[in-house]
């Protein structure tokens, strides 16, 4: 298994678990997304499906799989600059648990990102 393949299995694990946590924190609201549990499980089919598809093309290192490796990594950083920069709330995603995951995806997401974009080149 090669390294990327590594780094996006981890980034996208590490995207689900905060997922995971956000359908618990109830995010909708912490969002003021006009949708409840079930629109939000709805919203997650296509990127679910999308993390799977791009796990098969990185592992094969197309175009389009490293493509999605760079905004896979990219997307590693955003529930930190959301949760801690933007919208910081207490008492939501301030468990220790949660900030492991929220730092680890950025530092990964940010490796998955640079090793995409260098592959790509």
């Amino acid at each position: 298994m090669e390294m990327i393949t590594i780094f996006y299995i981890l980034n996208s694990s590490l995207l689900l678990l905060h997922e995971i946590e956000s359908a618990f924190e109830k995010e909708w609201e912490i969002l003021k997304l006009p949708i409840k549990i079930t629109g939000f499980l709805i919203l997650h089919v296509p990127i679910v499906l999308i993390l799977f598809y791009g796990a098969l093309e990185i592992e094969k290192q197309t175009q389009v799989g490293l493509i999605l490796g760079i905004l896979l990594g990219i997307s590693g950083s955003i529930p930190l600059i959301v949760h801690k920069i933007v919208l910081r709330r207490k008492d939501h995603f301030d468990l220790p648990i949660s900030n492991i995951i929220l730092y680890s995806n950025t530092v990964i997401g940010t490796g998955t990102a640079v090793l995409s974009a260098h592959l790509l080149t």
